[in-house]
C-alpha cells in the first residue's frame, strides 16, 4: 500500500511540476518519477530546515512539489532545456 501512496504523490508532484514550470511534462512515467525524486529531495530538505515529517497528504504533495521543481530548475539549468 505504500508503493502506491509513493506513486500517487509522485504523479500529483509530477504533474504539478509540469505546470509550474511551463511545461508539457516528460511523459507520465517520467513525471512520477520526478515527483518521487522531488519527495525525496524535498523531505531532505524539509528535514534539514527543521520542518516536521508529520503533516498529512498536503503537506507531503507540497514538499514534493517543491522538491520537484528544484529537480526540473537543475536539470534545466545543466542542459539548457526550457
Amino acid at each position: 500500500m505504500e508503493i502506491l501512496w509513493w506513486i500517487i504523490v509522485g504523479l500529483v508532484a509530477g504533474w504539478a511540476t509540469g505546470k509550474i514550470m511551463k511545461g508539457s511534462g516528460y511523459g507520465f512515467v517520467v513525471d512520477i518519477i520526478i515527483g518521487i525524486a522531488g519527495a525525496l529531495v524535498g523531505g531532505f530538505i524539509a528535514r534539514h530546515l527543521g520542518l516536521g515529517a508529520s503533516g498529512g497528504m498536503i503537506y507531503t504533495i507540497l514538499i514534493a512539489i517543491g522538491g520537484a521543481v528544484i529537480l526540473v530548475f537543475l536539470f534545466r539549468l545543466v542542459t539548457g532545456r526550457r
